[in-house]
């Protein structure tokens, strides 16, 4: 017979134990990269006489959007129903919220039991043996660091590009971050974020004007590999931000592409602003 199944609420006391899964999973967070995205979130475990054998998260962003994800279950355990249990937990907190997550071939199904519908793809892409030739910008048009006084504008364009409430995200990602500005006769109209992740370092998000050849966001992020040359980064950008090609040929190849899904709302209805769009996310869970 197996052991009875318990549900609460997650706790940074937790962190160890999911950190652990994920381990096991071979999935690449470390247990800083757990505690980021719980301090910024809620969600819920599942555990039996052993510990801790499921997690699943969420978090909201202003008054009517969530994502949620780092849902996750021992291989043993596998099979039972607590992958279901756990997500009917957190779309319970999260309520009639336009809810976001990142799926997996194999977690795709189940997702759509619960009324989540695809909404484009995202690319994962990583590598250590870039060499990125220079990236031209338009006259009037520089990278500069980022100064304190840029905050409340990086707030603002993260929400437009993303179409999320970056506001409690953005300031919690800069005490963790080095970033690059891009700006335009002294606008800032444009950043890319660089910070510890996994097995090295994650470029993200990354947020540029739109435009026909990308040239802006290629820019900021050729800043951080021409920084970094032979160390492992990565970066998950949307499938529509055509940049998949161009990384490949820097040396970051694509290695994984999962599902962005939604639920409450019809995929065409969610969306950027038509000015600024997000070229590289913050993680596949707060997107």
């Amino acid at each position: 017979m197996s052991d009875p199944i318990t549900y609460r609420r997650f706790t940074t006391d937790d962190i160890a134990a999911a950190h652990a899964l994920t381990v096991e999973l071979k999935w690449p967070h470390r247990a800083d990269d757990w505690r980021f995205v719980a301090q910024l979130g809620m969600g819920f475990v599942a555990q039996d006489a052993s510990g801790v054998i499921g997690t699943a998260l969420c978090w909201t962003y202003g008054a009517g959007q969530g994502s949620l994800g780092m849902v996750i279950v021992s291989p043993a355990h596998q099979g039972r129903g607590i992958g279901r249990k756990l997500m009917d937990l957190v779309l319970e907190q999260l309520g009639n919220r336009v809810t976001f997550l990142h799926a997996t071939t194999a977690g795709q199904p189940l997702y759509e039991k619960l009324g989540f519908r695809v909404a484009g793809t995202l690319d994962q892409h990583q590598g250590a043996a870039f060499q990125p030739p220079l990236v031209s910008l338009p006259p009037g048009e520089r990278l500069r660091p980022l100064g304190s006084s840029d905050a409340a504008r990086l707030v603002e364009l993260a929400s437009q590009a993303s179409g999320l409430d970056r506001s409690e995200v953005l300031p919690a990602l800069l005490s963790n971050a080095d970033g690059i500005a891009l700006d335009r006769d002294g606008e800032l109209v444009g950043f890319a974020l660089f910070r510890r992740f996994g097995r090295g370092f994650v470029i993200g998000p990354v947020v540029a004007p739109a435009s026909d050849d990308s040239s802006r966001a290629k820019a900021l992020i050729r800043h951080w590999l021409a920084l970094n040359e032979g160390v492992f980064v990565r970066i998950d950008t949307p499938g529509e931000s055509g940049l998949t090609e161009w990384l490949e040929q820097l040396g970051l190849p694509r290695v994984d592409t999962v599902v962005k899904m939604v639920r409450h709302a019809a995929p065409e209805e969610v969306g950027a602003h038509p000015r600024y769009l997000q070229f590289g996310i913050i993680n596949q869970a707060i997107c």
